[in-house]
């Protein structure tokens, strides 16, 4: 074998030595930043969400009635107290009121360790298509919240404070489970009263959840079905960052070992230690740069070093 022919493996041996440790820093690099921007928490509220069909007596359709008053993602807020829509052959096609409320509030915040969500509705009244003089439901004040947070069970609170009236109906408002108003020649409501749940990281609260089904034969309707939910709040708990192991430091002097952080971990407060990589022009890669440098250098002076042995 020739000194040329021996040369090649070395130099190819070196140069993959010198790809892979820095390939390498890049892959460790985006796990960090994966790890430290995953599970950051969530929160949501809501003061109104209908989901109804509503079918039409000269047309063989049902038009769709999705609307929400307030539905916030963290970090929002919403304060509006009304909603209108419109709905092709539905009062002629001119906008008519869903809700109207003297508060209605939804707050959704997320911080490093905590999520929250909370709704506030009060002196509602809430209306369907075909029925502009008799309100579905009416409302003294409904909260909803739900709170996570980092090292606590997270919990869900859902109220209904005063009198409820359905289809012009005054209920007794129970939580022990879901109470049904019919009204002959108009239809009926199932309401489901104060509901929430609760996991190891996340709730949710419900003031309260009707099933409708009315057929108010008005305004060119002939019959609305579906869900509305009032007032409802959900959160989903922030991940807390691991805890680094303790390091084993022995001292020679008493021939023991003692639980401590390494001095490299202890850094000033502030974000000093930020400031002067900015400074420097460092930044996180730089370690395993240095490091693929020192690969390169050890693979070339292995190569030269056999190469003068196999010349002498």
């Amino acid at each position: 074998m020739n000194s040329t022919n021996f040369r090649m493996p070395v130099r190819r041996l070196a140069a993959a030595a010198t790809v892979t440790a820095l390939a390498t820093a890049p892959a460790v690099l985006g796990a960090g930043a994966a790890h430290a921007t995953e599970n950051p928490g969530r929160a949501t509220a809501s003061v109104l969400h209908t989901g109804l069909d509503v079918s039409l007596l000269d047309k063989s359709i049902d038009v769709p009635l999705v609307v929400s008053l307030n539905e916030v993602e963290a970090p929002r807020s919403a304060d509006r107290t009304a909603l209108s829509a419109r709905l092709d052959g539905v009062a002629g096609g001119d906008p008519f009121t869903v809700l109207s409320a003297d508060v209605a509030q939804s707050r959704a915040t997320v911080t490093a360790r905590r999520a929250e969500g909370s709704v506030r509705l009060v002196h509602a009244k809430l209306h369907v298509p075909g029925l502009p003089l008799l309100s579905l439901i009416e409302v003294d004040t409904v909260t909803a919240q739900a709170t996570c947070e980092v090292g606590k069970m997270p919990s869900a609170d859902a109220k209904i404070l005063g009198t409820v009236t359905v289809l012009g109906r005054r209920i007794t408002v129970t939580a022990g489970g879901p109470t049904e108003v019919k009204v002959p020649g108009v239809g009926e409501v199932r309401l489901d009263l104060a509901q929430h749940s609760t996991t190891s990281r996340t709730a949710a609260a419900t003031a309260l959840r009707l099933k409708v089904s009315v057929n108010p034969l008005k305004l060119n309707v002939a019959d609305v079905e579906g869900t509305v939910t009032l007032a409802k709040a959900t959160c989903e708990s922030p991940m807390a960052p691991p805890a680094k192991p303790p390091t084993q430091r022995h001292d020679p002097g008493s021939g023991t070992t003692s639980d401590a952080a390494p001095v490299s971990d202890v850094k000033p407060q502030g974000g000093a230690s930020d400031t002067h990589l900015a400074e420097t022009g460092g930044n996180p890669a730089t370690p395993y740069i240095a490091g693929g440098a020192v690969a390169l250098l050890a693979a070339g002076g292995g190569a030269v070093l056999l190469a003068r042995r196999r010349r002498s």
